[in-house]
C-alpha cells in the first residue's frame, strides 16, 4: 500500500503532466493595455467597490483626471477647472495647454506615453508612469477625450477602452483639455457617486494649490488663498491655541498649530498626493520643528513634549517620488531629508523669533504637556503589573507571521481581528489566515473611556492589553498591524462593543482613524440555501430576493459570529472579505458628536432614542 507520502507526490506529477499538456501556443496570449487594464482593474486603481467609501474606483477615475489639469496649473498654465457630474456622466475640463493634438488618441489609450516622462515639460508630478488617464479610459463605457490648441481642436471617442471614432477641426474655445467618461456599469455595478465625496477632494486640491480654483457643476467655488493653513483651520475650526504657523516656498509648504487634544494629527502630500502613511518628508518635518523648539527656547524638550495636541501639514514637490507601495501611501525618498528638516528648522526658528507672544503660547503648550508627560510615567508603573501578567493573557492573542512595519510583501495584507468573546474568536482563529490575520478576542464589553483621561488608559486591563497589543503607546508609526478590525455580533450587545471601541481610539489614538487603518468587519446576517444553493446576505432586501429566486428554500439569521461554523467564516474573512473603513471628514466635531452618544444621559439623547426607534 503506497504511502501518504507517495500518493500526494503522484498526484502532483499528474497534475503537473496535465499541465504541460495544455501549455502550447495557443495558450499564449498578448492583450492591449487597455484589455489589460480592465482584466485586471485592481494593479491601477485598487479597490472597485460601489462608492459608498471615498476610496473606490469612481473616485480614483475622477481624481486621475483631476490630477492631470492640476499639473497643468502646477506649471503655471490654466487657472480654473471645471467639474461637472449628471447622471453619472462626468466631465472635466482644464484651461491649460491642452493635449498636442496628433498625440491625443496615443495620450489617452497607450500606456508608457505621455509628457510626465520629461521633467522640463512637467517637474512636480505624481503620475510618473503614464497610467492614469488610459485606466480611466479603459473603465469607462463611454470616454470622450477633447484638446484645444491655438484655435485647432481634436476629439477621440471610445466605447468601453475601444476607439470608436475621431474629428478635429477649428474653434474659438480657449486651451486646454476636456474628459467626460461614465464608468463600466459591468465593472462598477450598480455604483453611485457621493457629492460629498467629491468636494471633500475638490477641497483638498485647493488647499493644495493655492490660487487655483475649482468649480462643481458651474456653481460651487472650490478656492483656497492661504493653502495649508486654511486646511488646518478648516479641521480644527477654530480652536487653536495660537495662530496657525505657515510657510510656503515653490517646493515646500507646511503649516501647525496646537489645541487642547493630547493626539497628534498630520496631513502630508507629495506632489498633490495624500499620504496617510507619512514617510520621510513627515519625519523630516517632526524633526526640524523639534530642532527648532530647542534652539530657539535653548533647553531640550522631549519629542512627546511638543508633538501632543499637535495639528500640522506638509506637502512637498519632487521630481522623482519614490513611494513604498502601489497605493502611494508612503514616501520613501531618503534624500529628501536633510533639505526638509533644515528648511523647516529656519522658517519657525524665524516665526518665533518675529512672533514672540505666539512663541510663549506654543510654549506654554509644551510645558503642560511635560508635566502631564511626567504624570503619565507614574501612572505607567501600573502598566508595568497588567504586563506582568500579559504572558497570563497570551492566549487572547493569537498574532500572524508578519507585521506592519516588516520589510515584507506581506506587510500591507496584515490585519488582526477585535472580537468579543471566545466562541467568535474561536471561529476567527480556526479560518483565519495565519501569515497575516490575527485575532485578539475581547472579554465582553470594553471600558467607556470618554471624558477620562489617558492615564485611564493605565488602569483599565482591556484598554491597556488592546494599546499594547497594536503597539500604539509612543507612536502610530509602531502600529504592528495594517487594518485594525473591529468585529462584533449584528445585535445591540454587538453594536455597544464596536460604539466603545470607536469612542476608545477617538480618544487616545485618533490618528489611527484619520490615517485610515481602523475598519469594521461585515459578515452575513441570512443563509438562505436549498439543497442544491447557498446564498449568504448582508441585508434583508438581498435575503428576500435569493429567496425569490430559489422558491422553497431554508433561511438562517445570524446574530452572532459565533452562530457562524468556522468551514462557513472562511470565506467572509479571505478575499472576498467586506470591510467597511472607519473615516472622519473633520475632527473639530469629534467630541460633540462622542459626548452626544458615549457621555451622560441628556433629554436630547432620550428623544434622540424614542424618535429613531425602529
Amino acid at each position: 500500500m503506497a504511502s501518504e507520502e507517495e500518493t500526494e507526490m503522484d498526484v502532483e506529477v499528474t497534475g503537473a503532466a496535465a499541465a504541460s499538456k495544455a501549455y502550447d501556443a495557443d495558450t499564449i496570449k498578448t492583450l492591449s493595455s487597455l484589455e489589460h487594464i480592465r482584466h485586471r482593474p485592481g494593479m491601477y486603481i485598487g479597490r472597485m467597490g460601489d462608492g459608498s467609501h471615498p476610496d473606490d474606483g469612481v473616485y480614483v477615475l475622477i481624481k486621475e483626471v483631476i490630477d492631470n489639469s492640476v499639473d497643468e496649473f502646477i506649471m503655471g498654465c490654466g487657472r480654473r477647472i471645471d467639474v461637472s457630474i449628471h447622471d453619472n456622466l462626468i466631465k472635466v475640463r482644464d484651461y491649460g495647454r491642452g493635449i498636442p493634438l496628433e498625440k491625443l488618441v496615443d495620450c489617452v489609450s497607450k500606456i508608457n506615453t505621455g509628457a510626465k516622462y520629461n521633467s522640463d515639460v512637467f517637474q512636480f508630478s505624481v503620475g510618473l508612469n503614464g497610467v492614469g488617464t488610459k485606466a480611466v479610459n479603459a473603465l469607462s463605457e463611454f470616454f470622450r477625450a477633447t484638446a484645444v490648441r491655438d484655435g485647432k481642436f481634436k476629439t477621440a471617442e471610445f466605447r468601453n477602452g475601444v476607439l470608436e471614432k475621431e474629428s478635429d477641426g477649428t474653434t474659438d474655445e480657449r486651451n486646454g483639455t476636456t474628459i467626460e467618461f461614465i464608468p463600466d456599469t459591468t465593472l462598477f455595478p450598480k455604483y453611485v457617486i457621493k457629492q460629498e465625496f467629491v468636494e471633500r477632494r475638490l477641497w483638498m486640491y485647493a488647499y493644495l494649490n493655492s490660487g487655483l480654483s475649482l468649480y462643481l457643476n458651474g456653481t460651487t467655488r472650490y478656492y483656497s488663498k492661504n493653502g495649508l493653513c486654511d486646511l488646518i483651520n478648516a479641521e480644527i475650526g477654530g480652536e487653536s491655541l495660537y495662530n496657525v504657523v505657515h510657510y510656503k516656498d515653490k517646493t515646500l509648504e507646511f503649516s501647525f498649530t496646537h489645541t487642547n487634544d493630547t493626539t497628534e494629527k498630520y496631513y502630508s502630500f507629495v506632489n498633490g498626493q495624500y499620504t496617510n502613511d507619512g514617510g520621510t518628508h513627515l519625519s523630516a518635518f517632526k524633526e526640524g520643528l523639534l530642532r527648532a523648539v530647542n534652539e530657539f527656547s535653548g533647553k531640550d524638550y522631549d519629542a512627546r513634549d511638543l508633538r501632543d495636541g499637535i495639528v500640522g501639514s506638509i506637502a512637498v514637490k519632487i521630481q522623482e517620488p519614490v513611494f513604498e507601495s502601489q497605493t502611494k501611501n508612503k514616501l520613501g525618498n531618503t534624500d529628501i531629508k536633510g533639505w526638509v528638516v533644515s528648511t523647516v528648522k529656519q522658517a519657525v526658528e524665524d516665526y518665533l523669533h518675529r512672533n514672540l507672544e505666539e512663541a510663549e503660547l506654543l510654549f506654554e503648550k509644551i510645558k503642560r504637556n511635560q508635566e502631564v508627560r511626567k504624570e503619565i510615567q507614574a501612572v505607567r508603573k501600573k502598566g508595568k503589573e497588567f504586563e506582568k501578567r500579559m504572558s497570563m493573557r497570551n492566549s487572547k492573542l493569537k498574532d500572524c507571521k508578519y507585521h506592519f512595519g516588516d520589510r515584507s510583501k506581506f506587510g500591507d495584507d496584515t490585519m488582526i481581528f477585535l472580537t468579543e468573546g471566545d466562541s467568535a474568536g474561536g471561529s476567527l482563529n480556526q479560518s483565519r489566515d495565519a501569515n497575516t490575520q490575527a485575532v485578539y478576542a475581547l472579554r465582553g464589553k470594553v471600558f467607556n473611556c470618554f471624558g477620562e483621561k489617558i492615564e485611564k488608559v493605565y488602569t483599565v486591563e482591556e484598554l491597556y492589553y488592546i494599546m499594547r497589543t497594536l503597539d500604539i503607546e509612543d507612536s502610530i508609526e509602531n502600529l504592528r498591524y495594517n487594518k485594525v478590525v473591529i468585529a462584533t455580533d449584528a445585535d445591540v450587545d454587538g453594536l455597544h462593543i464596536r460604539n466603545l471601541l470607536l469612542t476608545f481610539f477617538l480618544t487616545y489614538f485618533e490618528s489611527l482613524v484619520l490615517t485610515g487603518h481602523l475598519y469594521i468587519l461585515e459578515t452575513p446576517l441570512f443563509r438562505v440555501r436549498n439543497k442544491k444553493v447557498t446564498y449568504y446576505c448582508y441585508s434583508e432586501e438581498e435575503r428576500d430576493q435569493r429567496a425569490r429566486e430559489l422558491g422553497k428554500a431554508e433561511i438562517t439569521r445570524f446574530k452572532g459570529l459565533g452562530e457562524i461554523s468556522p468551514k462557513e467564516f472562511g470565506q467572509f474573512i479571505g478575499k472576498d472579505i467586506r470591510l467597511e473603513q472607519v473615516t472622519i471628514d473633520h475632527t473639530k466635531g469629534i467630541h460633540e458628536m462622542l459626548k452626544f452618544y458615549m457621555g451622560d444621559n441628556t433629554p436630547e439623547r432620550w428623544d434622540f432614542i424614542v424618535n429613531n426607534l425602529v
